[in-house]
């Protein structure tokens, strides 16, 4: 975008996207939770869909998706993901197509308002203080990822801001052993140019999601550093040809 069109977009961020943006969350995050005590968790994660749709209509942001078929919709994965910028948020519950939960720390359960709600749409909160409650909470996840329920990982740790991925931390990778299901490599293109650093510094614009053939951890199984090398050079190359 150029400067006259970032300076001409500003008054619609400001009095339109803002309240839309805020009237939409605080509507999504209250019917999730509801939905979800009343319902199901799969159910109430329909409002994240729809969270993300509206915001991404609202900036506008236009999304493509490369590689649906690559989904087995009963089977699980920890989808494993390069990350931007926050817009990769609405990218992945807008346009995956599938129902995956977050990982969270145990200490987030105990805050007002999100903690509650999180834990009533299913996301998972893993405690690592101790051998015994690792393994409880491994079990717990286990139980909420069946039938095609996945956990989604950014092993980057924080977003890029760029084209660039930075180190791939251990975490997701060792995750997916414990839980013993395939990785789902994920690639999100441009969604950097859309949110930019700074304060809500965003602008409309065009982004891709590219979902790539799942990678099997028994073909890895004595090869950990294998795993992530593969996972980020398939994810990379979402990046190289786009």
């Amino acid at each position: 975008m150029n400067k006259a069109g970032y300076l001409l977009y500003q008054p619609y961020k400001w009095l339109i996207y803002v309240p839309v943006m805020i009237v939409n969350t605080i509507f999504c995050s209250i019917m999730a939770a509801l939905t979800s005590i009343v319902v199901s968790p799969r159910i109430g994660s329909f409002f994240g869909v729809l969270w993300a749709r509206i915001s991404s209509l609202v900036t506008p942001m236009l999304v493509s998706v490369k590689g649906k078929e690559n989904i087995s919709p009963k089977q699980s994965y920890v989808v494993v993901s390069n990350h931007q910028s926050a817009y990769d948020i609405f990218i992945l519950y807008g346009w995956l197509g599938v129902d995956f939960k977050w990982i969270m720390k145990k200490e987030l359960r105990k805050a007002p308002g999100i903690g509650y709600a999180s834990a009533k749409v299913g996301h998972i909160f893993l405690d690592r203080s101790s051998p015994r409650a690792a393994i409880e909470s491994i079990q717990h996840a286990k139980a909420k990822l069946v039938n095609g329920t996945s956990v989604v990982v950014f092993p980057e740790g924080t977003r890029s801001r760029s084209s660039q991925m930075r180190r791939f931390k251990k975490g997701a990778f060792k995750l997916a052993y414990e839980l013993d299901l395939p990785i789902l490599p994920l690639t999100i293109v441009d969604s950097h140019r859309i949110m930019r650093k700074g304060f809500l510094n965003v602008v409309p614009g065009r982004a891709k999601l590219i979902i790539h053939h799942p990678i099997n951890i028994d073909d890895y199984k004595d090869n950990p550093e294998g795993l992530i090398e593969s996972t980020r050079r398939t994810i990379e190359s979402g990046l190289l040809n786009n």
